[in-house]
């Protein structure tokens, strides 16, 4: 990591794991090619970024495949085992096909265990609840969390796709505070900005990692692209707004639309998911993209359709 990457990083939560204001999300980290996936994640870390998210049901295709991701990631990390030592690694349980959803004790407790076994590694860094289990007591669930933590399995627990109300929930169980909370959030969908979900992370010193920060992509399609697919014209706007901005601020659409997020008080830290090595580094670059004021909220408003009161 460079000087300046290194002067970049970011506090998570209330914990001492520092990270880069842009995280590495491996959803799409598939294959058997190490060699090719080593590369994706050396090209991570030589341009700053050093959280990596990762989750046991990543790489599950409806039928099979799943803890496919951990285990490439592990295989990497068994080829190179100094790469390791220089990232924070997250990852998530609680989704079980076919369930859909389990967060009982038992079963985050076996989880955590196979992941770290796929992952080739002592501990998780950051170990998250990947969406909540309605049929699990918050007093389970943060039970589980709390032996792994204890057992020193895992440094740090988050949630992700939480309501405010079921981190509450957790919290009031919990004797480890939550980390962080993994909600979508990008410049097209805004709710966690209005539904109380930002505040809480504030309140509470939670670090926002953002899911899907370029709208699955569709903060990334053309102009042309949007009207000829006949999305929302609420979108073409927005795009073309972003491309004013990108161009004043010589960077590109992507970058941008990254910035806007790093931008919210909360601390936001998008998890971009890109297995383009030129498109890692291109989304490096939104952490020096300043918006003003104006600017920020323009985006907003454009997003929204409409002026705030």
């Amino acid at each position: 990591m460079t000087q300046d990457a290194s002067s970049q990083l970011r506090p998570l939560g209330r914990t001492e794991l520092r990270v880069f204001p842009i995280a590495y999300g491996l959803w799409r980290f598939a294959g058997t090619n190490v060699p090719a996936a080593t590369d994706k994640i050396q090209a991570a870390l030589d341009a700053g970024i050093n959280l990596f998210d990762i989750a046991d049901v990543y790489g599950y295709d409806g039928k099979s495949g799943f803890g496919d991701a951990e285990e490439l990631l592990g295989r990497v990390l068994a080829r190179t085992p100094a790469l390791r030592q220089r990232m924070v690694l997250a990852s998530k349980a609680g989704v079980d096909p076919g369930m859909p959803y389990n967060s009982g004790e038992r079963y985050l407790l076996d989880a955590c265990d196979d992941s770290l076994q796929r992952l080739h590694a002592d501990v998780i860094d950051l170990y998250q609840i990947h969406r909540p289990d309605l049929l699990a007591h918050p007093h389970e669930v943060a039970s589980a969390l709390g032996k792994l933590h204890a057992q020193g399995k895992i440094r740090a627990v988050g949630v992700s796709n939480y309501s405010p109300a079921q981190v509450d929930a957790l919290q009031s169980y919990l004797e480890v505070p939550i980390a962080t909370h993994q909600p979508e959030i990008s410049a097209w969908y805004l709710e966690p900005m209005f539904n109380g979900l930002l505040d809480q992370c504030m309140r509470l010193r939670t670090t926002p990692l953002a899911w899907s920060p370029l709208a699955a992509g569709l903060l990334g399609i053309s102009v042309e692209q949007a009207r000829r697919d006949a999305h929302p014209p609420r979108l073409v706007t927005l795009l073309e707004r972003l491309d004013i901005l990108a161009q004043r601020h010589g960077c590109d659409r992507m970058a941008i639309a990254l910035a806007f997020l790093l931008a919210h008080p909360a601390g936001i830290i998008p998890i971009i998911g890109t297995q383009r090595v030129e498109r890692l580094q291109s989304s490096v670059r939104a952490v020096s993209v300043q918006l003003t004021r104006q600017e920020w909220y323009e985006i907003v408003q454009t997003s929204l359709g409409r002026p705030l009161p």
